[in-house]
């Protein structure tokens, strides 16, 4: 597992994904069922209050890398997980 705020440490507060020519700003760093993620939000998805998630992996370097999260289960699930950072969860104990 990632340890949490190293994307921030190695890019700062925003990031620029390769082929994109736009920045995207490090929401959030959060780990759930033992992987690593990043919530991404761009300026134009700002106005739309939607974001990107993406996994974050280290290769044989160290260097951090972002993997786009294919599995719609398993996108779903960090969303939730970062909106119930963000705003508390309606869950009741």
């Amino acid at each position: 597992m990632i340890e949490s705020g190293a994307l921030k440490r190695q890019f700062g507060d925003s990031i620029e994904l390769n082929g994109e020519s736009e920045v995207y700003a490090i929401l959030a760093e959060l780990s759930l069922n033992g992987s690593s993620y990043a919530i991404l939000q761009s300026e134009a998805m700002q106005g739309e209050d939607a974001i990107e998630v993406f996994r974050i992996v280290a290769d044989a370097e160290g260097i951090l890398q972002l993997e786009t999260v294919e599995d719609d289960d398993e996108w779903e699930a960090v969303s939730e997980a970062y909106d119930d950072a963000q705003f508390g969860s309606d869950d009741q104990p």
